[in-house]
């Protein structure tokens, strides 16, 4: 996919708050070896880098846009272009593999989050948070659309465009029986939006993405048009005219034994 970092920065400070409700939740005093997954432009990176001072810190992404953004931002950090499905550690095992809304674009999660837990050092944290919208009106449009002509023979199946969620029952069950603790939760944000055209706007830097980037530019126009047009009928204005942005997230925070 073509990931725009300027645009995926536009709303970091709201992408940036469950990265920092996630790391505040991690069991750790310290850490030597910290490995951010799917890192983007280095904002949850440096997050970590100010938690773990002392630590080796690694960020991984599938995007070299964002990883030139990432290190200049953290240019004391190490990057590396990598796929989270096979990525595995090239020293020492990590203390910390953390994972701010990266998975929900890897599939087969039955093997994938069993498998980073098992990389980790004794005593290491595994700690992952996902968007869990894909049942959202801005996500639900995004679907319907791309299955109607003209743009569904561009963009193919929409329903596997993203990976769906197992419940949170199944993340514990898949870690627990191995893990020493398991801290699961689910939040759901309401961001307080200045338009629908802001939401669209949102949207067209993450989950936007692999329904615009197969579209040529004609079609891209109108498919753009068709859902700026559904997201202003499903986010009505509120009393000081905002938009409220439903945002269900989830978090996984599980511990190995020493």
């Amino acid at each position: 996919m073509d990931w725009d970092p300027a645009l995926y920065r536009r709303y970091e400070d709201e992408r940036t708050r469950p990265a920092a409700e996630l790391l505040a939740r991690v069991p750790l005093a310290s850490a030597r070896r910290v490995v951010d997954l799917g890192c983007g432009p280095g904002n949850s990176t440096e997050l970590l880098a100010r938690r773990f001072p002392e630590a080796q810190v690694l960020g991984v992404d599938n995007a070299e846009p964002m990883l030139a953004d990432a290190r200049k931002r953290l240019p004391e950090a190490r990057f590396e272009l990598g796929d989270i499905a096979r990525w595995q550690p090239a020293g020492e095992a990590p203390d910390l593999i953390y994972a701010n809304a990266a998975l929900q674009w890897v599939p087969g999660h039955e093997q994938l989050l069993p498998r980073l837990f098992g990389l980790l050092a004794p005593g290491g944290v595994l700690a992952v948070q996902m968007p869990d919208n894909r049942q959202e009106p801005t996500h639900r449009l995004m679907r319907e659309l791309a299955s109607q002509a003209p743009w569904a023979s561009h963009i193919g199946d929409a329903d596997r465009v993203r990976t769906e969620l197992l419940a949170i029952g199944g993340y514990y069950d898949l870690l627990a029986p191995e893990a020493a603790d398991v801290d699961v939760w689910h939040t759901i944000y309401q961001h307080r939006m200045a338009s629908a055209a802001a939401i669209v706007e949102w949207v067209s830097g993450t989950g936007l993405r692999p329904f615009l980037d197969p579209l040529p530019t004609e079609l891209r126009a109108s498919y753009l048009q068709a859902y700026a047009q559904g997201v202003e009928s499903a986010y009505p204005a509120r009393s000081d005219g905002r938009r409220l942005l439903a945002f269900p997230r989830m978090f996984i925070v599980a511990r190995r034994p020493a």
